[in-house]
């Protein structure tokens, strides 16, 4: 593999939650999953529900990102995301509370019910638990 790096800012509204050079970036686009090498070219994507993964000091890194924004340009790569979380972070316990609150909504079917809403917190709490599986 190059030497090349590529700088990655991750940022979500609360805070910064990543900011240094690396050698590729796996992430989840609109369209599947993208491969972000050094001198990629200039693109601009939403991020779906899914993971991102790269290598970082030698440790690879895998976070859960809830969707927003990446922008890649000059080797450069920015994702605005709307939450994200380190393995580490993740409490499997609330994950699994939160599925099946989600589940039971969905089975429920009650008539002022957000589907969308709760689809997504299902699809949230399902990445979070085959992110630490």
């Amino acid at each position: 593999m190059s030497d090349k790096t590529q700088r990655l800012e991750i940022v979500t509204p609360e805070k910064k939650v990543f900011s240094d050079n690396i050698r590729y970036l796996i992430a989840p686009g609109a369209e599947g999953e993208l491969g972000i090498l050094p001198e990629h070219a200039a693109l601009i994507t939403p991020l779906k529900i899914g993971l991102l993964k790269f290598d970082h000091d030698e440790n690879r890194i895998i976070m859960t990102v809830s969707g927003g924004f990446m922008e890649v340009r000059d080797s450069k790569i920015t994702i605005l995301a709307t939450a994200v979380e380190r393995l580490d972070e993740i409490d499997v316990a609330r994950a699994e509370a939160a599925k099946m609150r989600a589940e039971q909504r969905l089975a429920e079917k009650a008539p002022d019910l957000d589907v969308l809403r709760a689809e997504l917190a299902l699809r949230r709490a399902l990445n979070r638990l085959n992110a630490v599986q």
